[in-house]
């Protein structure tokens, strides 16, 4: 399929925006207000996965690869599920670059969110962190007004979300089970299953070329 091609499974859909308001944090305030470092597993990864992407009464479903290597690495293909390919993308540190950049972009969270559906965390620093615990939950809201809302089991990475005037802007949800949720509220959603997640031997080089 050809760039052209693609885009065509992708019209411009203008939906009003029904960001909800962010709650109060949940659980008790913890004496210390410092999140631990959530980082890639450590070496290279490959990871298999099913994805569907919904916007407003568009819906498009398919399959792909992520390639992860520590610390701050990873490539990502996309196929419809006719085989082929609509877009690859590579996140290195802050920086997304896709082959089709406005499209893939369209359908894949910003880069800290991409990041937070793989496991870790990368958002600006800011100071005013109020962190509370509620069981084994870890919440933190970041910034003054907030930006940014964390969700950590253990050092497992289970929720980020971005907040733009008190309200949920965009948010990632990772289960245990494997499944994934990006969600822009009232306007679109990328779900991914996790069908195979492996450590591979180092990845050529010429993998993180778009």
């Amino acid at each position: 399929m050809s760039v052209r091609s693609a885009r065509r499974w992708l019209p411009v859909i203008l939906v009003a925006a029904c960001a909800p308001q962010a709650r109060p944090l949940a659980g008790t305030l913890a004496p210390e207000r410092k999140l631990p470092t959530i980082e890639l597993a450590s070496g290279h990864r490959r990871i298999a996965f099913r994805w569907d992407y919904e916007e407003n009464a568009l819906m498009v479903r398919g399959e792909g690869a992520i390639r992860t290597a520590s610390p701050d690495s990873a490539r990502l293909d996309l196929f419809l599920n006719n085989g082929a390919a609509v877009g690859r993308a590579t996140l290195i540190g802050d920086k997304l670059t896709a082959t089709n950049q406005a499209q893939v972009e369209r359908v894949l969270p910003p880069a800290p969110m991409l990041w937070a559906a793989l496991g870790r965390l990368a958002i600006p620093a800011l100071p005013d962190t109020v962190v509370t615990i509620e069981g084994d939950v870890v919440h933190a809201d970041i910034g003054r007004p907030t930006a940014w809302r964390v969700t950590l089991k253990g050092n497992r990475l289970m929720r980020l979300a971005r907040l733009s005037g008190g309200r949920i802007a965009e948010v990632v949800t990772r289960d245990e089970g494997g499944r994934l949720l990006y969600e822009v509220p009232g306007r679109r959603k990328l779900w991914l299953g996790i069908t195979r997640d492996e450590e591979v031997p180092a990845f050529d080089a010429s993998i993180w070329g778009i």
